[in-house]
């Protein structure tokens, strides 16, 4: 829901903002910033400005909703729906703003604001969806919902505000919206708790190497840049390994030295299982029941059922059925992939068997020796300016005829930060686009998509997005170098911003991607197709040096190598999510659980605890699920890689990279935001419902090698 009002200051703040000099903290945000398009001035704003910011937010909201509740006039559309759409401005520019910087570029000022604030805005929010009079208004204007003669647009929105305050609660008894409010404070502290001492374990748990020999099959500038990181963490004269959020380890694929890996791998794997004041455990636990609790009181038997309820595939049945036409198939293939691994180890040298911390490095070799290609061969032909302009961006131009003008002007929150302004194909204004790439200790783990300003007709809002991600920087006077994966990452990324540059709705609250989690992944699923496809490949994959565009063959290897690993990759995918439904199908009377034991009981049950084959991630360092608001949703990744395989097919059926067909996609999912409930968009587009089958193909499942 999007909330706004005219700024409401207490007599100090009035007197602190006469004195020019003595501008109060916060007051930056006490209006739209004046520059281009409101991008944020994060050349003024002062960690000290959010949390004064904040609270007047908070207050201005809660004046605008009173206002709306206590409205004499009868409930209308206009005087309770649109009003709470045009309600929370402040408070929404301010979160924006804050929740983009304590994600990208965090410092411990910005962690103990969250700390202060996060159950605040827990019971801020409570207190819009579980106020009692505001409802009776909203119930009011959807029991008329048919005499309303509504816009189609219109009556979408009053049906999702409608869905949206019962599902947070607002039918509750006046006892039991107490018991909610209280759940959710907990959950929001917790949640916040598991996000600090994750990105904290996470730096802490950075391999120090004090050898070099040890870090045998690195290249020299992955050392200088090792060497780098050891610098700034006061380590003259050794090398840290730092570590990605994930389960495996990029440079696992490359170091030569076992013992190296193992330690790297566990390093990753028990980061936050340390017993220390980083250790999430704990908050796992207290997590899981207080969700399972808050089920129970809404109704659902567990926390899966209830936050499904809103999702495309509306119940875990349905999602239990999805799942169970892919994992046997994926651990059937990783078994095979295990299988060619092992011969491959076997040749190298003394036998040992195959451990997760091998499967990378030796998988490799068995992709060069199928493909007669590697990543070392393939990186030259991925400098990520070159990857970004004459890729990401040239295939928004082909297929949507978007152009992108460089704003080095625009200030940033890092310096690493780089800013376009984004032209539609008449030329017309679009909106602004961040891209932050390099990964920082102070920067939340994984790639992610969001907004600083929202599309929206009713408050005259044009798009301001940024992507974040997580690639390892080079040293300095280094090429930029990624991999082909990380190519595909940004792919993916800018998929999630097209679908807010193109979003073209009225209502904040249907802008973009404001869209249920297994469907808001779809575009940025679908995008990852362009990476490879020929033309686009041909014209960003040139080698940094040479200037020479990718030889045909190699992108012959690449494209025939794409399914590739897919065993291993479809199976963590898989063991991550089924993990997420195991931890939130627990009923609320079960009792708080040993994570490790918990989560090996989990993988067993799903038949996801496939061999040297771990989940994405574990459970004691799941941002996505503990932290990232994807509880019970980690599936929407795979759900909507068969959404994203079904619309490729279409594409190829149809003519492929054409601007007709960029057009369709863009006028039927891309600029409708939630305007249309799923199952209608899809079909409009799709013209049958999902389809697992190309997926099953697409990605490797289906038949033999």
């Amino acid at each position: 829901m999007s909330l706004t009002h005219t700024l409401l200051l207490s007599a100090a703040w009035c007197v602190m903002a006469a004195a020019p000099a003595l501008a109060a903290p916060g007051d930056i945000f006490a209006k739209p910033s004046p520059l281009f398009l409101h991008a944020p001035q994060f050349d003024k704003i002062q960690d000290g400005d959010y949390q004064p910011a904040l609270e007047a937010g908070m207050a201005q909201q809660k004046a605008e909703i009173a206002a709306i509740a206590d409205n004499p006039e009868a409930p209308s559309f206009n005087n309770t729906i649109v009003a709470l759409e045009r309600s929370g401005q402040l408070l929404n520019r301010v979160e924006a703003v804050f929740s983009g910087v304590t994600g990208a570029n965090t410092n411990p000022a910005l962690q103990a604001i969250e700390t202060a604030v996060a159950p605040k805005l827990a019971a801020h929010n409570d207190a819009i969806y579980l106020n009692a009079k505001l409802f009776a208004r909203v119930d009011s204007v959807y029991a008329k919902r048919d005499a309303l003669k509504l816009d189609a647009e219109s009556r979408q929105l009053l049906k999702v505000t409608y869905d949206a305050f019962v599902h947070a609660g607002a039918k509750l008894s006046e006892a039991d919206r107490g018991k909610l409010r209280a759940l959710n404070e907990q959950q929001s502290v917790l949640t916040n708790a598991f996000k600090q001492r994750l990105l904290a374990a996470t730096k802490a748990g950075g391999l120090v190497i004090d050898d070099k020999a040890k870090l045998a099959g690195l290249s020299d500038s992955q050392i200088a840049a090792l060497a780098e990181a050891a610098e700034a963490r006061g380590l003259t004269g050794k090398w840290v390994i730092p570590l990605q959020n994930t389960t495996q380890q990029p440079l696992l694929t490359d170091l030569a030295d076992r013992t190296v890996r193992e330690a790297l791998f566990n390093a990753g794997w028990t980061r936050t299982e340390r017993g220390d004041a980083n250790d999430t455990r704990e908050i796992v636990t207290s997590l899981a029941k207080l969700r399972a609790e808050k089920a129970r009181l809404l109704g659902y038997p567990s926390y899966a059922a209830y936050n499904v309820s809103n999702q495309m595939v509306g119940t875990p049945q349905v999602v239990d059925d999805f799942m169970r036409q892919l994992a046997p198939a994926a651990g059937a293939r990783a078994l095979r992939e295990a299988a060619d691994i092992q011969k491959v180890i076997d040749a190298d040298g003394p036998h040992f068997d195959l451990k997760p911390w091998d499967w990378q490095r030796y998988a490799q070799q068995v992709k060069k020796a199928r493909y007669d290609l590697s990543d070392d061969e393939t990186k030259p032909y991925f400098e990520i300016d070159r990857v970004l302009n004459d890729g990401v961006l040239y295939a928004a131009n082909q297929l949507y005829g978007l152009t992108f003008k460089p704003r080095p002007d625009l200030p940033v929150w890092h310096p690493d930060v780089k800013v376009f302004e984004v032209h539609d194909k008449d030329g017309s204004l679009l909106g602004l686009m961040y891209f932050d790439y390099w990964k920082r200790d102070n920067k939340g783990g994984g790639a992610w998509m969001s907004n600083f300003v929202g599309q929206s007709k009713l408050m005259g809002a044009k798009p301001v997005i940024f992507n974040v991600a997580n690639f390892t920087k080079p040293a300095p006077g280094q090429p930029a170098l990624i991999s082909s994966d990380d190519a595909v990452t940004m792919f993916h990324e800018f998929g999630h911003a097209l679908h807010g540059l193109f979003s073209n709705v009225t209502y904040p609250s249907l802008s973009g991607t404001r869209v249920a989690r297994d469907v808001v992944e779809f575009p940025s699923q679908f995008n990852e197709n362009w990476a490879f496809e020929p033309k686009i490949l041909a014209h960003y994959a040139v080698h940094y040096k040479t200037g020479a565009p990718i030889p045909q063959a190699l992108a012959d290897k690449l494209k025939a190598s794409s399914q590739f690993n897919k065993g291993y990759d479809m199976g963590e995918l898989i063991a991550a999510a089924e993990l997420d439904l195991q931890w939130h199908s627990l009923g609320p009377d079960a009792p708080k659980q040993d994570v490790d034991a918990f989560e090996a009981q989990a993988l067993k049950a799903a038949g996801a605890d496939y061999p040297n084959v771990p989940p994405r991630y574990r459970s004691s360092y799941y941002q996505h699920i503990f932290a990232g608001g994807y509880a019970a949703g980690y599936y929407a990744y795979l759900w909507t890689e068969m959404l994203a395989d079904d619309a490729w097919d279409w594409f190829k059926a149809n003519g492929g990279l054409t601007r007709a067909n960029g057009q369709r996609f863009r006028d039927l999912v891309l600029s409708k935001g939630h305007t249309l409930d799923y199952g209608p968009m899809w079909r409009a587009f799709y013209g049958k419902d999902p389809d697992i089958g190309p997926m099953l193909k697409n990605r490797g499942l289906a038949g033999a090698d």
